[in-house]
């Protein structure tokens, strides 16, 4: 036995994901952050995307509201769970696991698409090559690394989860990977769903599994309704475009 249900948050936007579209635009080959990745905070309007989600937790009945909480360690996560349990009123005990942390780009972490290209033109080839699922850059994760991350988070939540409502605020990368791990998906299924339809911030995707046993359903994905109904901000930022191999 183990949770029966996973409620999957993207987290708000953050300022690194402003520099980042900023650098695009410029078409420069860095983006400028001025704090390592697990420092990097939510921008004003990944802020108003917490609270948003914190209105639709208070909105729920008592048998949707999760029981626990388990968090990535990085800031703009850690700070997009508290902010909505404290607009919802919520006192769940947040446990922080590293295992829900962003993707580790290694050499190409702070590079734009033009500054791996320009500055490691043999791995940006080896990328296309590989396609995200596979590619593991120098020093960085692939997207398989990230499978083994969840796989073995897996066995520990349930084990500490029976029979709960569990939200999980972590980053676009990880609710993909929960899917797949959770599903039963193929490379192929993942990536066609990156590609489709990128993780919005604060997006919702709740899986169930009534029995708390087998394979997990997925009953929505990628919402953002919640912060249409609040008038809050609705933001992509997908990051790296190359996820199929080429």
């Amino acid at each position: 036995m183990g949770a029966v249900e996973l409620s999957l948050v993207r987290h708000g936007e953050s300022m690194g994901n402003v520099a980042a579209a900023e650098a695009e635009a410029a078409q420069a080959e860095v983006i400028e952050v001025p704090v390592r990745d697990a420092d990097v905070a939510l921008s004003p309007g990944g802020q108003e995307q917490a609270r948003a989600l914190g209105a639709l937790f208070a909105s729920w009945a008592p048998e949707q509201v999760p029981d626990s909480v388990w968090s990535s360690p990085y800031k703009r996560a850690l700070d997009t769970a508290t902010i909505a349990l404290d607009v919802a009123g919520l006192d769940p005990a947040v446990r922080v696991d590293e295992r829900l942390r962003d993707r580790e780009l290694g050499i190409l972490d702070r590079l734009t698409t033009r500054g791996v290209q320009a500055r490691y033109p043999e791995e940006a080839a080896r990328r296309r090559w590989l396609g995200k699922f596979y590619h593991r850059p120098p020093g960085g994760e692939s997207w398989v690394d990230l499978v083994l991350r969840v796989r073995s988070l897996m066995g520990d939540l349930d084990r500490v989860e029976d029979g709960r409502r569990v939200l999980v605020s972590c980053h676009d990368a990880m609710v993909l990977i929960f899917r797949y791990v959770c599903e039963g998906l193929t490379e192929a299924d993942i990536l066609d769903i990156a590609r489709a339809d990128p993780i919005r911030n604060v997006s919702l995707t709740r899986l169930q599994r009534p029995s708390g046993e087998g394979v997990w359903s997925c009953v929505e994905f990628n919402d953002v309704s919640h912060l249409q109904d609040q008038g809050a901000p609705v933001t992509k930022h997908p990051g790296d475009p190359h996820v199929r191999p080429s």
